[in-house]
Parts: C-alpha cells; sequence; structure tokens
C-alpha cells in the first residue's frame, strides 16, 4: 500500500467541537505533497487522525464564497 501523507499548510478556522475533543476545522491541507486545497473535516485534538471531510481547490472554494455573499 502506498504511504498517505498530508500537512495542514494554513489552519482556518474552527467550526466545532465534540466530547472527545475532535474538531471540525475548514483548513488549506496539502496530500501527499499536492498543492494545498480547501479542506473540512474532523481532526483528533493532536491532528494526527482526520474523519471523513471533502476538498476543495481555489476556484471551488471561490464558487462557495461568491454563492454565500449574494
Amino acid at each position: 500500500m502506498a504511504e498517505f501523507s498530508f500537512e495542514i499548510v494554513e489552519k482556518l478556522l474552527v467550526l466545532s467541537e465534540n466530547e472527545k475533543g475532535w474538531t471540525k476545522e475548514l483548513n488549506r491541507v496539502s496530500f501527499n505533497g499536492a498543492e494545498p486545497k480547501y479542506d473540512i473535516r474532523s481532526w483528533s485534538p493532536d491532528h494526527s487522525k482526520m474523519g471523513k471531510g471533502i476538498t476543495l481547490t481555489n476556484e471551488e472554494f471561490q464558487v462557495l464564497l461568491d454563492e454565500f455573499s449574494k
């Protein structure tokens, strides 16, 4: 199995925290050394584990921002 790596390049916003300390966050994350993308997902308190999430390119994130600003 290929090695998986990630790096949180920029922490932007903590949306919520559950009773176990996991936080749902909006960050810019680089997966496997690729260009960082906007990423919304749950993270363990030490950020060593992640839950399922969604990643958005810069263009997709801009569309989202444009729609919410109408």
